[in-house]
């Protein structure tokens, strides 16, 4: 089927001819313009941002475009017709570290370093040849000899043998050919570990958050990528300050531990520089911004991506600590060889084989690539270690609201007290509420928008008072809105007796956020928070993945709690507990033996994320939950957990039977070569062949589909 589509009054809109199509799938040609390769790298990653596209590919050679998509062929369609590549927006997606750069100035080198070879041996003389092959050899000796003198023995150490060896009898043809074989190994090495972190940096790139900004008009939310330098940006208590800037007013505690490892925060005032991925844990402050919203967001994700290979798994560890253990072995495996068969040439045999590279690679990239897995899942995982341990997790820990419950719960009614009336009550409370990022905060805001109903700017500087709720004053009259401890026994308020009838009537079924004014309860927001329909099945699906225990902690009052405990079916259920009662629970258990995971999605919930072995945050909650946490998901569904423990579980499968392969495969070429079956020159060969196959293999995805369907 044939066709073309164009966004017309548009300049640079794409104009696309659709080649062929069946269900859910498409081809289609670009013609509007000539496809470079920033081009190809920022329509790939705009489509693959795209929640109904499942898939896209962009060919920048024929200027093609293969797409797999969900939902309606006229969304997808409307979705190209759409794109622009005039769009500056869209340019943070990617950088100059575009991925296909990163092909091509490789297949470069590989056609030139091949082709060099090929001529020296078909048109250079022998002498000639020979003066080349020892220069060239130079470097190779230069890397053992250091090496010695830093007191290593690695695998750099048998490379120089192997070369030097070879040179000695005169064998020229062997030492080019193993130089040649070992300059091919590390630029594959190169190649696949920055490509690896290439796609790992951008599939976590694709998350764009909203920040407020301050105009004339008020405070308006909008995406990071709309930032400009000069732009003033209000930032409060518990969201991330999102680039770097330097405090206009206000002041505030701010956690810096991401950028400098320091776990105190640091009090920032008027004049002070902040820097975008560190956190507010106390007090507001409006910033200056310094540098266009997203600029230099892949860099920075590269930096936290380079810092995670920091945070390698044991089995990574154990398997990099064995490879440089096993060097001497080969070593005096070459002596033996030699002073028991007085033969040269299986004694190089065995120097053309070690466990280092292979293990040194294939561990690291499989790690790397389950981690770009993730991403394509949106999860992102800040280390191999916590794959690791979720690999190992017998216990998870969930928070009740935004959690197992929807992350966009419904305000149901409204009850006011005092002579307010429901709008009034709902104007304030969400006038408070809106500069906290949690699911509860948002259904009020999104109630009072839906009614219509303005809530300006009318308060002073807002207090938010963890896991209890949010205080402020409105016209020189103290107001608070939060839990029920809170109202009644942290700020003793009270409800007035002749409406005492009225709040005892108060559906239990909902959750319920309570508003006072002057100590006097002026009105109750019930707030429906059903159950995820996913979440009873999600836990089945985690049991059969390992899981023993299951608990569900809030501090929601004990009735609803109870009945979505029930719902749900987890093992444990606590009611009513505060933040440090979570942390409490979770450090216990960890003195018991188990290894938890902790989902939150809330400031309240932060301690507990900070305590457990893998602290999982939902993207759309807290900005310090999201820094705290270990790994981070978008929720969208729970299934994006049992996705998460099967990738965790197979990764320590790969990694096992890397380890196996690499030992029991390099272990027959050394006794092959020993017995001089393999001449030195096969086993280099062999031996780099099986470190590129095993290293491509790491980067294959470990799930082929979603699991335990």
């Amino acid at each position: 089927m044939g066709g073309s589509f164009l966004r017309r009054g548009v300049r640079k809109a794409m104009k696309c001819t659709i080649l062929h199509e069946g269900k859910g799938r498409m081809r289609v040609h670009v013609c509007t313009v000539r496809m470079t390769l920033h081009r190809a790298d920022v329509l790939e990653a705009y489509l693959n941002g795209q929640d109904n596209i499942q898939k896209a590919t962009v060919y920048e050679r024929t200027g093609d475009v293969v797409l797999t998509y969900r939902g309606s062929r006229k969304d997808a369609v409307a979705l190209l017709a759409a794109y622009r590549f005039d769009n500056a927006e869209l340019e943070v997606l990617v950088t100059s570290h575009d991925s296909r750069k990163i092909n091509q100035e490789y297949q470069e080198k590989m056609v030139s370093l091949v082709a060099g070879r090929a001529f020296r041996k078909v048109f250079l003389p022998a002498p000639i040849a020979a003066a080349y092959t020892v220069w060239r050899s130079i470097a190779f000796v230069w890397k053992g000899v250091r090496c010695l003198l830093h007191r290593k023995l690695e695998v750099e150490v048998l490379d120089a043998l192997s070369i030097t060896a070879s040179l000695l009898r005169g064998d020229y043809s062997t030492a080019g050919s193993v130089m040649f074989l070992l300059t091919v190994g590390s630029l594959l090495e190169e190649w696949t570990r920055k490509k690896s972190l290439d796609d790992l940096a951008r599939s976590m790139a694709l998350n764009v958050d909203k920040v407020w900004v301050r105009t004339p008009q008020g405070e308006v939310l909008v995406p990071l990528t709309r930032v400009h330098a000069g732009d003033e940006v209000v930032v409060r208590s518990g969201n991330m300050i999102p680039l770097d800037g330097m405090v206009l007013e206000g002041e505030a505690m701010v956690n810096q531990a991401a950028l400098t490892g320091e776990s105190m925060p640091v009090r920032k005032a008027a004049g002070a520089t902040v820097y975008a991925g560190t956190v507010v844990e106390e007090g507001e402050c409006v910033l200056v911004a310094k540098a266009e919203g997203g600029a230099n967001r892949y860099d920075k994700i590269v930096a936290m991506i380079e810092e995670s290979e920091k945070l390698k798994s044991g089995t990574e560890n154990r398997a990099l600590q064995l490879a440089d253990r096993l060097v001497p072995w080969c070593l005096a495996g070459t002596v033996a060889t030699y002073a028991l068969t007085r033969n040269v040439t299986r004694a190089i045999s065995i120097l053309m084989v070690d466990f280092s590279c292979a293990l040194k690679l294939s561990m690291p990239l499989a790690v790397l690539s389950a981690m770009r897995e993730c991403g394509e899942y949106h999860i992102t995982v800040k280390g191999g270690k916590y794959l690791e341990a979720l690999a190992q997790a017998d216990t998870i820990v969930f928070d009740k609201t935004g959690t197992l419950t929807r992350a966009t719960p419904q305000v149901v009614q409204v009850v006011p007290f005092s002579g307010c009336e429901e709008q009034e009550v709902l104007q304030l409370a969400a006038c408070l509420e809106e500069h906290f990022p949690h699911s509860m905060a948002n259904a009020v805001v999104r109630a009072a928008k839906e009614q219509g109903i303005s809530h300006e700017e009318m308060h002073s500087e807002v207090e938010y008072i963890v896991a209890h709720g949010i205080a402020s004053r409105v016209g020189g009259t103290r107001v608070v809105i939060g839990s029920a401890h809170f109202i009644f026994e942290d700020e003793g308020c009270t409800i007035p007796a002749e409406e005492q009838a009225k709040f005892d009537a108060l559906d239990p079924q909902y959750s319920h956020l309570y508003l006072a004014a002057s100590g006097v309860l002026a009105g109750v927001i019930c707030i429906a928070d059903p159950l995820r329909p996913e979440a009873a099945q999600v836990l089945h699906k985690l049991r059969k993945l390992g899981i023993t225990q299951t608990v569900m902690m809030t501090g929601d009052s004990d009735r609803p709690a109870r009945a979505i405990a029930a719902q749900v079916g987890v093992d444990r259920c606590f009611a009513e507990v505060l933040p440090e009662d979570k942390a409490d629970f979770v450090r216990n258990a960890k003195a018991e033996g188990h290894t938890v995971v902790m989902i939150g999605d809330g400031i309240n919930d932060s301690p507990a994320l900070s305590a457990a072995d893998i602290g999982i945050a939902i993207h759309s909650g807290a900005a310090i939950a999201r820094e705290i946490a270990d790994v981070t998901i978008r929720a969208d569904s729970l299934e994006e957990l049992v996705t998460l423990k099967a990738i965790a579980n197979a990764l320590q499968k790969r990694v096992g039977s890397n380890y196996r392969f690499v030992l029991s495969f390099n272990s027959a070429l050394i006794l092959l070569g020993a017995l001089g079956i393999l001449p030195p020159a096969t086993s280099a060969m062999l031996h780099n062949l099986s470190t590129l196959g095993i290293s491509l293999h790491s980067m294959t995805d470990l799930l082929e589909q979603k699991p335990l369907p």
